[in-house]
């Protein structure tokens, strides 16, 4: 199996992001962290943005990217699967650059998770099918969540 040379450089989770003209704009970027304070099922709106690097010989061919989020539920075998998003991207080669210089681009994937329990979620970037990129959160009950928990009398 050929190993792929393609690079995600940075995989960041956020309130919302935005991709204009190759440039990245993030507003709340770079949480790790999602206090629930409503109880579960949660939808929660956010995005995921990453960079992928290309190298020069890697330009002007079709490549392949996933990019999935899970859960890691305490008892489970495997992460079970909330979101996974498909792309092809093919990265060309500007007039007048420079012979063997890497290309960026940068993508941002809004979505809206379906978070039913509290625990570690994973963001996983893979492209050709390998994996390249991975990061976490975590999903945790806040303090009024706790409250109502413990009012109504269960633990």
């Amino acid at each position: 199996m050929e190993v792929c040379q393609v690079e995600v450089e940075w995989l960041i989770l956020a309130d919302a992001a935005q991709v204009v003209g190759n440039k990245l704009y993030l507003i709340g970027g770079g949480w790790d962290r999602l206090t629930v304070n409503s109880g579960f099922p949660l939808d929660q709106r956010c995005a995921i943005a990453l960079s992928v690097k290309v190298p020069w010989n890697e330009t002007n061919q079709k490549h392949t990217l996933e990019v999935e989020v899970a859960s890691e539920d305490p008892g489970t075998e495997a992460p079970k699967s909330l979101l996974k998003v498909g792309a092809q991207f093919e990265v060309g080669r500007p007039p007048g650059i420079p012979q063997g210089q890497d290309q960026r681009i940068q993508l941002a994937i809004d979505m809206n998770l379906k978070i039913d329990i509290a625990g570690t979620k994973i963001i996983v970037a893979r492209v050709e099918g390998q994996e390249m990129r991975r990061t976490h959160f975590n999903v945790t009950p806040g303090p009024m969540l706790s409250m109502k928990t413990q009012q109504r009398g269960e633990s």
